[in-house]
């Protein structure tokens, strides 16, 4: 039995902006990430046939983005730079001032630069947790890794930016 074009619309489509997400914070180029998941839903569509056997087509989508950008920053050694900010939306109260504005901004800046400067796994899995939104078995799933290196690189992520944080901001060094 195959998937038909009315489950892959309503299955996987929906997940194309997570995937082009995950892929830009892995290759930082926006035109890289959308051949990536170009080739993640050609690659889901071309194995149809075999879909209904995929228990949680979204962390499978996932996983096949990982794996495909991973494939793609190691073919060209990409560079690491990034601006997690924007991934951030910053919820604005009803008094708002310029000033906390500004200070907002720095904050998830801050914070975009220290999760870009984690090792790969841990970077990886606080962008799935934090950002996407994904349980951990799910994380478990698309990474290919148990439960306890999730839950272990989630707390050492956590804490290295929490800490990190706690040290920009008693030092004011940005």
């Amino acid at each position: 039995m195959n998937m038909s074009l009315e489950a892959f619309k309503t299955k996987v489509l929906p997940v194309k902006e997570k995937l082009y997400r995950f892929a830009l914070k892995l290759v930082k180029s926006e035109p890289e990430a959308q051949d990536i998941v170009q080739e993640v839903l050609i690659k889901v569509w071309d194995k149809r046939n075999e879909m209904d056997e995929v228990e949680n087509m979204e962390a499978w989508c996932m996983r096949v983005t990982r794996n495909l950008s991973l494939d793609k920053l190691k073919s060209k050694h990409a560079s690491k730079t990034s601006g997690m900010e924007e991934d951030f939306e910053i919820s604005q109260g009803e008094k708002v001032t310029p000033y906390r504005s500004t200070e907002m901004k720095d904050i998830m800046e801050n914070i975009g630069n220290l999760i870009s400067s984690l090792p790969d796994k841990q970077k990886q899995v606080i962008q799935l947790r934090d950002v996407e939104g994904f349980s951990y078995k799910e994380i478990g799933d698309i990474m290919e890794i148990d439960m306890n290196q999730v839950k272990v690189n989630l707390f050492r992520a956590r804490k290295a930016v929490r800490e990190n944080l706690l040290n920009i901001n008693a030092y004011g060094l940005g």
